[in-house]
């Protein structure tokens, strides 16, 4: 995509002017931003500075609270669901998101549907969660989400606005992933074919950090800190055993992200291995003899995989979840197997402990820092759907906080590229080889 359009959808002119929130109460007025307000997406610079700011293209939206809003809050009937796998920090974006609209906004009806996409499907029968200040103040310090969350089910576009439509929803904060965001868009695509006047905003939320336009997802600090304890076990476990061999497995399917960013905290890892980067397992330079040389002159090692990595060395199953998601086989129990194997055809004793904690992540808590991302995430995108903004998601870019359309977001998946920094400082932090491959001379991305 050479030339992104970064316009926001609008359901028309705003022209409600927020009596609780006025001048005397808001004296400094830094609470406000204009819709001429923009971030510079392309600010790398080579040679002379081009003139770039009034390319629209080159322009995303600023995010924030606007003076002048396009619904009255104290009409509003706001919806907010969680879709897809869990993750850490998204009962903070639902508390987020009620407390924002209660306090600031006045508003008072709030609804949360349980488990993703199926709480809008009357065939379920889920019953929808009232939800209020006093059931959210303290859901932060928990993992997962109150409202329940499940996979699949974004494709009942009809009968998801149909729910809208009857229970007079004016504005829907859907969370979730590239799947989920996807479905946000078909929502968004037929409410406007109904001519509804309903705000679709999107939070993106995926572990693996792998969603177009988003710099960073929330819990995808929480998963690299957690994922560092592991890695920490596997050390010690690895270092105080003879030939000692840590594996750890984390998530990270097409993207190898939580990976990449564990070796570089913990510096405890000597092989890192992502579905974007392919290597062999066998031959001089595969990592088998990279493992067995290792073992020889430092007698301990420690594996950090992700999930997606090394899938062409297993049976393919094509089964799929219910977002449609090919289900992987088990890098890491393959690993274990096939080094165990390898070092026992050499007759060399080794020390081989496995941990996946994949489950253990996913389900946590979020962090301080992810924590404090999720408020302003909740808060940005109550501000975006106030003002008639819709078919967006709340995104971070170079450390604003911006509107970015979903129909960019779901374009392709963001992934490490092997010949930028990010790929050249994992093998300087762990000391890898640059290739565990043979008869290759540069490393190469999937498609």
């Amino acid at each position: 995509m050479e030339k992104p359009d970064f316009t926001i959808p609008v359901l028309g002119k705003p022209t409600f002017r927020l009596s609780s929130i006025s001048r005397k109460k808001d004296i400094g007025r830094t609470s406000y931003v204009n819709d001429d307000q923009y971030i510079l997406y392309d600010i790398a610079v080579t040679g002379e500075l081009p003139n770039r700011n009034n390319n629209r293209n080159n322009l995303i939206e600023k995010a924030g609270p606007k003076e002048i809003i396009y619904f009255d809050p104290s009409k509003v009937h706001a919806g907010i669901v969680t879709c897809g796998g869990l993750c850490p920090g998204l009962n903070d974006v639902i508390r987020a998101i009620v407390m924002n609209l209660w306090y600031r906004y006045g508003t008072k009806r709030i609804s949360g549907f349980r488990y993703g996409y199926r709480g809008l499907l009357s065939k379920f029968k889920h019953p929808v969660m009232e939800l209020k200040p006093e059931i959210v103040s303290k859901i932060h310090s928990l993992g997962g989400t109150i409202l329940g969350a499940s996979r699949g089910y974004g494709d009942c576009v009809e009968e998801i606005v149909d729910t809208l439509e009857r229970m007079k929803i004016n504005m829907l904060f859907i969370i979730g992933g590239d799947g989920t965001q996807k479905g946000a868009l078909d929502i968004s695509e037929e409410v406007k074919k109904r001519d509804l006047k309903i705000s679709i905003v999107g939070i993106p939320k995926t572990i693996d950090n792998d969603l177009s336009f988003v710099e960073t997802s929330f819990g995808f600090e929480t998963a690299v800190s957690r994922a560092v304890d592991a890695v920490s076990c596997a050390h010690v476990e690895a270092h105080d055993g003879v030939n000692g061999i840590g594996i750890v497995k984390v998530m990270g399917r097409e993207s190898g992200f939580i990976a990449a960013n564990t070796a570089m905290a913990v510096n405890d890892v000597n092989y890192v291995l992502v579905p974007e980067v392919r290597f062999d397992i066998e031959g001089e330079n595969g990592l088998f003899a990279n493992l067995e040389r290792r073992l020889k002159q430092r007698n301990h090692a420690v594996i950090l995989v992700a999930e997606g990595a090394g899938q062409e060395y297993m049976k393919d199953s094509r089964a799929t979840d219910a977002s449609g998601n090919v289900k992987f086989n088990d890098i890491g129990v393959f690993l274990k197997e096939r080094i165990g194997e390898y070092f026992k055809m050499k007759g060399i004793d080794i020390n081989l402990k496995y941990i996946d904690p994949s489950y253990m992540i996913r389900s946590a808590p979020a962090n301080s820092n992810d924590s404090i991302y999720c408020t302003k995430l909740g808060a940005y995108a109550v501000h975006a759907a106030m003002a008639g903004k819709t078919e967006m998601i709340v995104s971070l870019i170079h450390s604003r906080f911006v509107h970015v359309p979903i129909r960019l977001v779901v374009f392709g998946r963001k992934r490490i590229d092997p010949h930028q920094e990010i790929w050249r400082d994992v093998i300087e932090a762990t000391g890898q080889p640059l290739l565990l491959q043979e008869r290759r001379t540069t490393p190469r991305a999937e498609n």
